[in-house]
Order: C-alpha cells, then structure tokens, then sequence
C-alpha cells in the first residue's frame, strides 16, 4: 500500500499572482472588454444578439420581455450578473449611442440625461432589423461554433456580420491595460470604403478617407481637426474636437439666445444644462439670464437667453471653453486581430473585415454546394426510379420490409442508400407525370446552382462581385445620411476678457510695503479715507479709481516688473490691508513697488524711459514689456543692473516723444541736460547706455522737463531748494554736468530727492518723507527760486524728523 504524496507546491508569491493575473488579464481583454475587428461585438454582446436569434425574437416577429431575453443568455451563454448583461442589452437599445442600433426597446431605455433604464421586468425588446444582418446565415456553417460553459449548447466566436459593425456603430470598453475607443461611422460611407479597397487592395489610406471622412455620431455635433482623424486612421491614436451645433438668433428686446441643437457625443445633457446654469449664478461670465432644457420628441434643444446688449459670440466661446459643449475626443481604436489586442487603423480594419466576409462567404457557398449536390443526388435517385418504376414497385412489392426493400433496390438497380430511402419513403401521389417533370425542372436547376458554387469557390473574382452585390444591397436598404459636419480646422478659442469680467469701476491701492487690494467704489466711499487697513508706517503710492479691465504694470526698484489685470487684484474691503504682492511673486528683502502705471488695453504704444543709480539710461518699447505666460507667480525683467547695489531711479511712460530735454541729478549736486534723442531704445532686458560720468556719485532721478520748469529739491541735512531747469546747459550724454549745490568743506549738502514743479503751477503742496517715516510738508510759493549755486534753505529739523530721503508733491484726495 502506497502512501499518497500530499498535493502541496512551493511557489513565491510574484511566480503565482503573476501567473494568475496574467491568465486573469487574457481573460478579460479576449473574453470581456475589447470588440473583436471582424464584427465588432464583445462576447456579452455577440451572445446576446445570439441567443435573441435563436429564441425568434426578432424584428418581424412580437416584442418580448427583456427579462426572458436576459434569463436566456445568462442560462445558455454567459454566466454573469444579470445587471451586466440587461445594461450590456439597453446600450445595443439606445439611438444616441448606437449608429444604427442592434436592438429594439420598448419602454424606458435610459436617455442622453444618463436617466437609467427601466428595469427588465417592465420592458420589451426585439432585435432590429439591421441586426438580422449580423446573424444572416450563421445557421449555414459560416463561422466557428464552440461549446458554451457548460458543454450543452454550441455559441458562435464570431457573427458572420454582414456590414461593418466596428466601425459604424463603434466601441468603448476598459480592460487589463488596454483601453478602446473607436466612434461611430456612417454606414454608406464605410461600406463604399470597403468597396474601395476590394477593387484596389493597394489603396492608400488618404483614398479610403475619400470615402469615410470621419466620424459621424448619432448626436451629430461638428467635428474640428482632419488631422487628428488622419493620424487616428493611420495609428489607432488620434485627438478631435467635437462641439455642440449651436445658432445664435435674436429675439424682442434687443436680446438674443444661443439654441443648442445637437451636443458632443456621450455627453451628459443634464450636466452640461446644470454646468451652463452654475455660470451663470456663480456669475463667472456676465449677460447670461437663463438656462432651459427644450428637449421634446422632435429632438434635443438646449436654450441659453442672454441679458440686453452683450457679446454673444463671447460668451459662446467661453461656454465651448469652459463646458462640455465642447469636448475633446480621443480615438484609442484597440480591437482583437488574430486573438491579440492590437491598435488598429481605418485600413487594417476594412482589410480585416473584407477577409471575414470572403471567409464567411465562402463557407457559405461550401455549405449551399453541399446541400445541393446531396438534393441533386436524391433528385437523380427518383428520376431514375421513375424510368423503371413498374420494376420499382414489384422489388419494393416482394420485399419483407423496409429494409428488405432498401437493401433489394441497391442490389438490384444500383442505388445509394440514400437514393434507396428517399424512394421507400415517397408518397403515391408523386408517381404522377407531373411530379417527374417538376423533378427534371428541379435536377437542372440544381445543376446550375452547383456550377455557381462551384465558380465562386474556385474564383475569387465571382466570390468578390457576390460581396459586392451584398453589401450594395445592405447600402441600400439603410439609407442614412451624415449627422456631423467635418471641418478641417481646429479653431481657437479667444475669450474677451469683457465677458469673463463685470466691468465696474473699482479703487485700487498698492502700498510702500507692497500690499495691493481693489475696493468696491461704495466700501471706498462708505469708509474714513485714512482708515485703509495698513500699518502707521505704511503709505499709499498708488491710489486710483480703475475700471475691472484695465491692467497694472508695477516696477520695482530692482528691475522688476509685475503685471496684474485689475480683475485679478484681491476684491477687498477698504478698511481690510488687501493681499501681499510676496503671496504670488517673490521679492527681494529691500525690494520696493515704486511706480505703477495703468493701461485701458494692452495695444498701447509709446516708450518707457528707465535710469539706474549707477549712471544707466534707456528706452524700451511698451510692446516689449507685455507679460508672458508666467505673468501670475514670476515678475519679469525689465532692465539688467550692473551690479548688487545698483538700483533702478526712475521710470517713466511716454505716450508720445516729449518736448523737453532729459534732465538728471547727483546725490552730490551735479546736473545734467541733454535731448532726448540721445537715448537709444532698446529691449526689456538691455542695461541702456551710459547716461551720466559719476565718478563716486550716484543719481538721485532721472525726468523730463521744459525750460521754465522748477527742479525742487531735498538735501540730506533738511534744505529745501527751487532753481530753474534752464540753469543747466544742455549739452550732451555722459558729462559729469555742472553743480546745482554748492559743495561745503564740512557736513556738505547731499541730494536726497527732488520733483519737478511744471512752470504753470503755483501755490504746489509738497511732502517730505524722512527715514523715521515722518512726514513735512512745504508749500513751493514760501520759497524763492534760487540760483544753481545756492544750497536753499533749512525747513526739517532733522534732529527731531529724521533725515530726508524723499520728496513728492501731495497727493490729491481721491473722490470717487
């Protein structure tokens, strides 16, 4: 007695789930997820279409409960959830997925809202008429049959599909890495495709799309991009976009609505209606006043009223931007070639699906000769018979029996066994004259049909023009014109920023320590004008009434530019700091925001004029400084410093060529004029030219002035001075210049800052800030102007104030 060896193996964990995953895997890509090419059918589907065919439950006869159809394939066919196989049976159903769908349904098949079906037990299917084409002559031996799940029942691989369902009604599915999506096409156009490459099987692929243009959806919708389609018909990979059919049409009021007449495919109407509705009350664009659904049985329309007086077409174009109005789809066409997943183009396809159908017609033919030539034997047989038919009758008369009788005809007259049972077997009244002629009719019309056979199967030019006639008579019978419009072009969505944008009149601040904020113009009006949320050492250096859409270009002391559309600046209360510029943008520790310039547009021409500490000057174009991509969390460069104390003094905007001479000053008093045409302009990151010989000076301000203009300025030891503009000479570019203070031996007078006071003004109002953050304030007309050489007068007590490091004239009260 031998004892059993236990049945345990020793395997690493990787070896096993590695194995079963993979088994797992083939599984479901072969038997679950992905269509196979020749008919376009996954398994749940092909066994559906099936087992309905086998019931009799097709389009000429009555509907039947869906629940019996269902009960049937999972008994026969596919042991599976019921669910998967009655959504699997509800999608063949459903005209909005489906080209030309496979299934009939009556009752509540779900709808383009993604409402579910209603269940089994209250619907009625059947299939569809062009469903009858899937299976036409499948009982003819025209494809493989294997045994089902539990061996009792044979089940087609593959359906003999007489039009190519692959591409007409397309397929979506997701399996063990490896995805599908391939559209939907138009039935005439793919069958004139396959027609194409019959007679020329060296066809290009741009001459099969001469044919088949593209998609077309049962949603119809408008397809952008043919390059998209030639890459996807060519790799199996693609992208397009699909967008609504929209029309905008004006109505009472002088209003107008967009009517949306047909959505992308697979897209969620009731989505998109809430989506579009959610814009509108979140107020993300403005002008739109209501969004209705006026879908109905005459078909889909979605109705989008818009408020008096607004950019239609803008708000359209943020709607495709922004919404599925517009989608993007991308062709991944995976299907099962030779038992393998493979990515499949346009032509692979049609060559795969022209051998199935030689295949199918083939076996068909080899089968139709069979039955012929086996009808044609018996047929013989009986002529036969008739000619002796008194010798019949008398071998049959002494025969002991049926067998007797069969065995005595072969011996005798030289029948077949067949010919033998077919004559015992013939009833009396086919011994008329009648009955031989129509079997003489029938024999030579058997002779004929075998002939044909027989020619089709030795020649593939006869098999061909059968195909050819076949499908020609498919193309006929389910006419079908194109639902979506191919445009060649991908077209480019530009959003106005007025439909993005309320466009109202706002108050923006930007702060000496870099806080920025807009305010309502009523938080503003409704608040103390001092009260604006900043620190007692902070100060306003800009302060303005802009409009939403205007735009800010900030310039730093360190070459930096910062750009901020107004609608993008931190909607805050007046009495609230507002945002730091540091939250979006870093600077540096003794970087500053010094001069702000707003703009109705971005189209703007004119120059900046930009000078450095370090004796630097330049122009540069305002097309030069428009922002970038990165505009949001870098600043860009508008001038390159020479070194890391170098420091930018001035930046000016100049709409159009001034009229005066560049004018600068030295913190050690020197000044220099010259034109302006000196300067040469140059781009955003240039460092300029030399504007001044500093020697061991540093320039206080670069400005622009006119002749009788007065330069006003602050010393470090808290004189003030005014002298006129034309008290220095203009000469010419990178002069050390003349002296506009008088140098002292000891404790000499530094230029600490200066403005320029126009010579039509009178009675100006300036401002001294000195480094304790104390500000003085001068009236220009209690001092006198004074000569070049004049070192002015003492009006800080820098012992009590601090030291003055700037000047400006005082700010107007902003009124609003």
């Amino acid at each position: 007695m031998t004892v059993e060896q236990p049945k345990i193996q020793e395997l690493t964990l990787e070896d096993v789930m590695g194995d079963r995953f993979g088994r797992y895997s083939k599984y479901i890509i072969q038997e679950r997820a992905l269509p196979d090419i020749r008919d376009g059918l996954k398994p749940v589907q092909r066994r559906i279409l099936y087992a309905m065919n086998q019931d009799g439950n097709t389009y000429d006869k009555a509907f039947r409960k869906s629940a019996k159809s269902v009960g049937n394939v999972m008994g026969n066919f596919h042991p599976h959830g019921d669910s998967s196989i009655y959504e699997a049976m509800v999608r063949l159903s459903q005209d909005w997925k489906l080209r030309e769908p496979l299934i009939e349904m009556h009752g509540n098949n779900g709808s383009m809202d993604g409402d579910p079906a209603a269940a089994m037990r209250y619907t009625e299917a059947r299939l569809s008429k062009i469903a009858g084409e899937m299976l036409q002559d499948i009982d003819k031996k025209t494809v493989d049959m294997v045994l089902n799940f539990d061996d009792t029942e044979y089940e087609p691989t593959v359906l003999p599909a007489r039009f190519p369902n692959l591409l007409v009604n397309g397929a979506t599915g997701i399996s063990a890495g490896y995805a599908t999506e391939i559209p939907p096409h138009n039935l005439s156009e793919v069958i004139d495709a396959v027609l194409y490459l019959m007679n020329h099987p060296k066809a290009e692929l741009a001459d099969l799309m001469d044919f088949v243009k593209g998609p077309d959806f049962p949603t119809g919708g408008i397809i952008q991009g043919i390059d998209g389609i030639k890459k996807a018909y060519e790799t199996g990979r693609g992208r397009i976009v699909v967008r609504s059919r929209t029309q905008i049409v004006p109505i009472k009021g002088n209003k107008s609505q967009i009517e949306v007449s047909e959505i992308p495919y697979e897209v969620n109407k009731a989505q998109l209606v809430k989506k579009m509705d959610e814009i509108r009350i979140m107020k993300k664009i403005e002008g739109i006043a209501e969004v209705r659904d006026e879908s109905d049985r005459k078909g889909l329309s979605i109705v989008i009223e818009l408020k008096r007086d607004v950019n239609a077409e803008g708000i359209l174009n943020y709607l495709f931007k922004n919404t599925d109005l517009q989608i993007t789809y991308n062709f991944n066409m995976v299907a099962i070639y030779h038992q393998r997943p493979e990515h499949v183009g346009l032509k692979t396809i049609i060559g795969a699906y022209l051998e199935h159908q030689r295949d199918v017609i083939t076996r068909r033919t080899q089968f139709n000769l069979q039955k012929a030539a086996d009808r044609q034997h018996i047929v013989q047989g009986l002529i036969k018979a008739m000619s002796i038919l008194d010798q019949v009758i008398a071998t049959i008369r002494g025969s002991k029996d049926k067998k007797d009788a069969k065995a005595n005809l072969v011996t005798k007259f030289d029948f077949s066994e067949l010919q033998a049972e077919a004559i015992v077997t013939m009833q009396l009244y086919r011994l008329t004259n009648t009955d031989v002629t129509q079997l003489e009719k029938e024999a030579a019309e058997l002779a004929k049909a075998i002939q044909l056979y027989q020619l089709i199967l030795a020649e593939p030019k006869e098999l061909d023009k059968v195909l050819r006639r076949e499908l020609k008579a498919i193309q006929k019978a389910y006419p079908s014109k194109r639902f979506t419009e191919i445009q060649s072009e991908v077209q480019e969505l530009k959003i106005d920023t007025e439909v993005v944008v309320p466009q109202e009149d706002v108050v923006v601040m930007i702060s000496h320590d870099g806080y920025i904020k807009r305010t309502s113009l009523r938080s503003y009006s409704a608040s103390d004008t001092n009260d604006n949320g900043l620190k007692d050492e902070d100060f306003p250096i800009y302060l303005a009434k802009n409009n939403t859409l205007e735009h800010l270009l900030m310039f730093t002391n360190l070459g930096h530019l910062i750009y901020r559309p107004v609608y993008e600046i931190a909607d805050a209360k007046w009495k609230d700091t507002g945002e730091h510029i540091s939250q979006t943008i870093g600077l540096a520790a003794d970087e500053r925001i010094t001069w702000v310039f707003s703009f109705a547009d971005l189209k703007a021409t004119g120059k900046f004029l930009v000078a450095t500490n370090d004796g630097y000057v330049k122009q540069t174009d305002f097309t030069d400084y428009t922002p970038g991509r990165t505009y949001k969390t870098r600043a860009s460069q508008f001038i390159k410093l020479k070194s890391a104390t170098s420091q930018v003094v001035t930046v000016n905007y100049l709409p159009v060529v001034p009229t005066g001479t560049l004018v600068l000053v030295t913190q050690h008093g020197y000044g220099l004029r010259y034109d302006l045409s000196e300067v040469p302009t140059v781009g955003a990151k240039a460092v300029g030219v030399k504007s001044m010989d500093l020697r061991d000076d540093l320039i206080v301000r670069a400005t622009i002035a006119n002749d009788n203009d007065l330069l006003a300025m602050i010393t470090q030891r808290g004189s003030f001075k005014q002298m006129k503009v034309r008290d220095i000479p203009v000469t010419s570019r990178a002069r050390r210049g003349v002296q506009v203070l008088r140098e002292l031996k000891t404790n000499p007078h530094r230029v600490a800052d200066y403005v320029l006071i126009g010579a039509d003004q009178t009675g100006v109002a300036l401002e001294v800030l000195t480094d304790r953050m104390k500000q003085h304030s001068i009236l220009s007309d209690d001092h006198p102007v004074s000569a070049r050489y004049s070192n002015g007068s003492f009006v800080v007590d820098t012992d009590t104030e601090g030291t003055p490091i700037a000047i400006q004239i005082h700010p107007i009260p902003l009124t609003v």
